[in-house]
């Protein structure tokens, strides 16, 4: 069975295709994205397969 550990950052909207491409290379996989506390910010949450060790 697959074991996933989550995470969740801010999203700036100005910069969010480089937020989001820098997660990706590290292996999250973006799963939602909410509104932030200000209109300029999202809440994105993330999951990866929680590594053997």
């Amino acid at each position: 069975m697959t074991k996933w550990e989550y995470f969740t950052a801010p999203i700036l909207s100005h910069v969010a295709q480089q937020i989001l491409n820098n997660f990706g290379a590290d292996g999250w996989e973006l799963i939602q994205l909410a509104p932030g506390p200000n209109p300029d910010t999202l809440v994105g949450y993330f999951k990866r397969p929680l590594q053997d060790g």
